[in-house]
């Protein structure tokens, strides 16, 4: 497929999915976490990018997060095999796509790692996932104004809080919590 710089398009067997582009809530978290992401991963090995393609088989991924085995540097797509996390940013309208159906299909593909950052009543929040038995299982979940910390595929910790461009409310004038979030 071209380079486009208009709206996100994906093909999902056989299906072209075309999504306008995110809130900037969305984009203030695509833009930070990884930045952040990329300086803990690095001394891993790993490569950390923001919103790329990712192919596998006929289908065209671009998560909002991806993190690679390989720099993606020169290319304008990478095997889903390179991926060891892929992540998405939950938006509202389209909630079950990054809530339900998106793991599913990474972990249907091995994605060993996935990663979910939900920015509902503008409380951000961080879950992991592990792949095991071909189901992705929680490791680690926080939400702002707590410390999402995680030693696998790397180490990272961050208060969620720091994602947004402005400060959030704490977990506890919404009512969620952590556990709500796996």
């Amino acid at each position: 497929m071209p380079e486009t710089n208009g709206p996100k398009v994906e093909v999902l067997s056989g299906s072209v999915i075309v999504t306008a582009h995110a809130g900037i809530d969305h984009q203030s978290v695509e833009r930070e976490l990884p930045y952040v992401l990329h300086r803990a991963a690095r001394k891993a090995g790993f490569w950390v990018y923001p919103a790329i393609n990712v192919i596998s088989g006929d289908d065209l991924f671009i998560p909002d997060i991806a993190v690679l085995r390989n720099s993606g540097g020169g290319r304008t797509t990478v095997p889903v095999a390179e991926a060891v996390l892929l992540g998405e940013i939950v938006s509202p309208g389209n909630r079950r796509k990054d809530v339900i159906d998106r793991p599913r299909e990474y972990a249907a593909v091995g994605v060993p790692f996935f990663l979910r950052v939900d920015l509902r009543n503008r409380v951000p929040t961080i879950a992991l996932f592990e792949l095991v038995d071909g189901e992705y299982r929680p490791l680690a979940a926080a939400a702002a104004g707590s410390t999402f910390a995680v030693v696998e595929p790397f180490e990272f910790a961050i208060d969620p809080a720091e994602l947004l461009d402005e400060e959030a409310l704490p977990a506890a004038a919404t009512g969620d919590s952590a556990d709500d979030l796996a």
